[in-house]
């Protein structure tokens, strides 16, 4: 199932199609989920996901952002399907119970959500860990953790094709390759530590796949044809040698049924 934008003729990016086809067996049939995507922004996800019916609550630190994600849901007609609240993924259970009329498909201040969504999150918190086992005890039983990461040989392949082989040598090794910046380094994950930060918290990981294994390799001014860029990322998402160095990582979990 490609998201919505396809019915109205568009279609989503190369880089993500590998995660919308993960996510597509949980959102394409069935009742209405209580979504909750943490770090969700401008509503990239949280959108096509309100078009399809569900409930999405979005939880960012940005005004701005969030901001723009109501604007762009009262444009696509879901406004009153998407929910914008202020506040850090480490934070979850108190920034979820000090929201004020919260909508009736949360189940209490802490959600229980049907599905989780942690995008580009896990690379800027202080501290993955328990930043994720936050975010996953607001799932409910047999719930579902989206999880998109940065790939760090990824990373190294795109630092070392662009020019720059010791910033590669230095990420390759886990270092800042920029020791001298004023701001943290953004972290970077292996297909391992993605795998043991999931179990760690508790959830049962499913297969991982590559995200963007050669759409960021491609230049601005690339005239590949864009399905069958789209089409070439879906088949290398879960194929290894090529998803062991894409730009990102993703792996969908659950959370263990009760008993």
């Amino acid at each position: 199932m490609p998201p919505p934008e396809a019915a109205a003729g568009a279609q989503p990016p190369a880089r993500t199609a590998a995660i919308w086809a993960a996510l597509s067996p949980v959102v394409d049939a069935g009742p209405p989920l209580r979504v909750l995507d943490v770090g969700g922004g401008s509503g990239m996800f949280a959108v096509p996901l309100a078009q399809l019916g569900h409930h999405v609550t979005v939880v960012d630190p940005s005004a701005d952002a969030l901001a723009t994600l109501h604007r762009r849901a009262d444009t696509a007609g879901v406004g009153n399907l998407v929910r914008g609240l202020q506040g850090d993924g480490d934070q979850m259970h108190a920034v979820l119970a000090a929201s004020a009329g919260a909508p009736a498909w949360d189940a209490g201040p802490e959600g229980h959500f049907d599905l989780v969504l942690c995008h580009s999150v896990l690379e800027v918190v202080d501290d993955p860990v328990s930043t994720l086992r936050e975010i996953a005890d607001v799932l409910r039983p047999g719930g579902q953790l989206s999880i998109a990461t940065a790939n760090r040989a990824g990373a190294v392949l795109a630092r070392a094709v662009s020019g720059h082989p010791v910033e590669a040598r230095a990420l390759l090794a886990d270092t800042d390759p920029a020791p001298g910046r004023s701001r943290p380094a953004r972290r970077r994950f292996s297909p391992p530590e993605l795998l043991d930060l999931v179990t760690g918290a508790g959830l049962l990981p499913g297969e991982w796949r590559g995200i963007s294994v050669v759409a960021d390799l491609l230049s601005a001014s690339s005239d590949a044809d864009p399905a069958a860029v789209r089409s070439l990322e879906l088949a290398l998402a879960g194929a290894s040698p090529y998803r062991d160095v894409a730009t990102g990582l993703h792996v969908l979990a659950t959370r263990p049924p009760l008993g």
